[in-house]
């Protein structure tokens, strides 16, 4: 279940409402309600065929959107979200059956409130808009009382939602607990082994030595599994060069975006208005005094940059203020300038040269945009050549020797990266090389540059151990980082026991020394100090488990070793601070805590609340209705 509302806001309403507003254009179905018109119920509560599609449709569309990529019906029930959607629906439904069993309801003020108060109903003006209300249902084909029904149904299970568990609170000692564990800081010191810090430096091992590690850890040597495509595939910059072009037609291209080559001197300003020039001119000499800043007074006047924000403009557009405007030479304040709407302030934010770029200089890029816009051009007319060779059995090899396009082949990985100028570079490609199969014959696909390709998937290669002699280099550079990590790890251990015994009891403190073996001199330990460290502090390039483990430790004097997998450290805890809970700090961290325990466990109880009513409750589903709209949208 979702968290509980507060002040008595209805999310369901919301979610409603926010499925109206993006519509369902998107996914080419508007309404399911021909035929059956129900895909489940709940006792008397009814799922209708339009609020499982819409509940199915806006989840598509939220992951599309957190994606970047269309999500099909397909990749939705493969992550089971039809199946998500259902549960989330009966869920509701019986929570609507319960609160109308035991009478639970709100009546009609409560309904126009709510709806009065939503945001996709409201007018310039920030009010209720009648025109607007019938406007998005009708767009989304709901009557008003269908959907002042489900308003209403909502606010029904709110009422129900608060009963339950609006008086469920976090005992003062837990919330108490969970502060002190958020607050309390620490004082450790650490050091950084490296392999300096080996007595001896490591030797190469011999090579029946790399030839098991490379056996042990195959995983590591292995290829991903590859892809071999035939493909064939024409884009414009193949065929740019075989396009004619004349001065006539590269001219009218230039007059047609003259703007792009023509362009006069311009500034980009902002304008303030003044109610006389005497205001204006103390709010100029402030501004130049340093006391105050543009920004300032556009804030006083209650209005933001975008309000005042005239953008990128040319003389003729700035009126008599434009001789001013234009005489300065650096970004800044201009004015006080009388305009049409009075004494005025003008932030010059940015000077625009003129462009001026004859059709001569122009040409030769005109030139190639022109070829490439000509030859797509060129395969969309041949599109459907292309096509029926394909469907009359050609193979790729046959289309590239009667046609323009070029045949290739590609050794393809998933994990491989796009390779710029050749057609792994396109996503179009990519997305197919996933999914194609040595069953699926060729099809014609587009490319994002206007070309075309088709392609063949020959053979798939499984992952495969690469032989030792092929990848010996880095089966050597591999064990000799595993093996540096080994002995860097047994050195701390060494310097952990060496650091316990000078902090045991009964033992006078006294410099620390180390040495990497014994018949070097020893040199004294240096330590890195920490104090007042909190488990959310950040240690700029240092391990996130260094922190995490000086809080892992019980007593001052403990001495640890970290493994950051790549690194290796020597921890010592050197002090614990408890939190002061009557600081104005923890104050505030108290009251957080406790609004998010509370939450928490009034979520919690009223989860098990709903799925005792879910199990209490007669289910039905129609499953045959909602394989008919599941094939309906794409």
């Amino acid at each position: 279940m979702s968290q509980l509302r507060t002040k008595g806001k209805s999310t369901v309403v919301w979610i409603l409402l926010g499925l109206m507003v993006m519509g369902l254009g998107g996914f080419g179905v508007t309404s399911f309600s021909g035929g059956t018109t129900e895909v489940g119920s709940v006792g008397d509560t009814k799922i209708t065929a339009d609020e499982y599609a819409r509940a199915l449709q806006s989840q598509m569309q939220t992951l599309s959107q957190q994606t970047g990529q269309q999500i099909t019906m397909a990749q939705a029930q493969q992550m089971g979200l039809p199946a998500a959607v259902q549960g989330q629906l009966i869920g509701a439904a019986a929570l609507a059956e319960q609160a109308r069993s035991i009478g639970v309801s709100v009546g009609d003020e409560q309904v126009a409130q709510t709806i009065m108060n939503a945001g996709a109903f409201q007018g310039p003006n920030g009010s209720f808009d009648r025109a607007a209300y019938s406007d998005v249902l009708n767009r989304e084909r709901l009557t008003e009382a269908d959907f002042e029904a489900s308003v209403r149904d909502d606010e029904a299970r709110v009422l129900l939602q608060n009963a339950v568990a609006n008086g469920v609170t976090a005992p003062n000692p837990m919330v108490d607990q969970t502060a002190r564990w958020l607050l309390q800081t620490r004082d450790f010191a650490w050091r950084e082994l490296t392999v300096d810090d080996l007595a001896e430096p490591i030797a190469d091992p011999d090579e029946a030595t790399l030839k098991a590690w490379h056996e042990a850890n195959g995983d590591r040597f292995t290829a991903p599994e590859t892809r071999k495509i035939s493909y064939a595939w024409v884009t414009p910059d193949m065929l740019s060069s075989e396009v004619t072009l004349d001065d006539a037609a590269l001219r009218a291209v230039y007059d047609q975006n003259i703007d792009q080559f023509q362009r006069p001197e311009r500034r980009m300003v902002g304008r303030l208005v003044f109610p006389s020039v005497e205001e204006a001119e103390a709010a100029r000499a402030a501004i130049d005094a340093g006391t105050n800043t543009f920004e300032d007074f556009v804030v006083e006047r209650g209005l933001e940059l975008d309000d005042i924000d005239l953008g990128e403009v040319t003389r003729g557009a700035l009126g008599q203020a434009a001789d001013d405007v234009f005489a300065a030479q650096q970004p800044g304040v201009v004015g006080p300038v009388q305009t049409d709407l009075g004494p005025a302030l003008f932030s010059v934010n940015a000077i625009l040269d003129p462009v001026d770029i004859s059709f001569e200089d122009a040409r030769d890029d005109l030139r190639g945009e022109a070829a490439l816009s000509g030859a797509a051009r060129q395969i969309r007319s041949r599109t459907s050549d292309f096509e029926d060779l394909l469907a009359g059995g050609a193979t790729l090899e046959e289309l590239a020797d009667d046609t323009e396009m070029q045949l290739g082949q590609v050794d393809w990985t998933v994990e491989g990266d796009p390779e710029s100028g050749s057609i792994t570079g396109y996503e179009a490609f990519r997305e197919r090389a996933i999914d194609i199969s040595t069953s699926d014959f060729p099809q014609l696909f587009e490319l994002a540059d206007g070309g075309v390709f088709a392609m063949r998937l020959d053979e798939i290669v499984p992952p495969t151990l690469i032989t030792f002699e092929d990848v010996r280099d880095d089966v050597l550079a591999d064990w000799k980082e595993a093996e540096l990590q080994r002995r860097l790890l047994d050195r701390a251990s060494e310097a952990r026991l060496k650091a316990v015994a000078k902090t045991a009891p009964g033992v006078d403190a006294e410099p620390q020394v180390d040495a990497a073996a014994e018949d070097q001199p020893a040199t004294p330990v240096e330590w890195n100090i920490e104090t007042g460290m909190s488990r959310s502090d950040y240690m700029q390039d240092l391990p996130q488990q260094l922190l995490a483990q000086a809080f892992t430790m019980a007593e001052p004097g403990d001495v640890g070793v970290v493994d950051a997998g790549d690194r290796v450290f020597v921890l010592r805890l050197d002090q614990i601070e408890d939190a002061d809970l009557s600081s104005d700090e923890a104050v505030q961290i108290l009251d957080g805590v406790k609004s998010r325990l509370n939450q928490s466990l009034q979520g919690d109880i009223f989860e098990y609340y709903a799925r005792h009513v879910q199990r209490n409750s007669k289910v039905q589903i129609n499953q045959q209705a909602i394989n008919a709209i599941n094939a309906q949208v794409q």
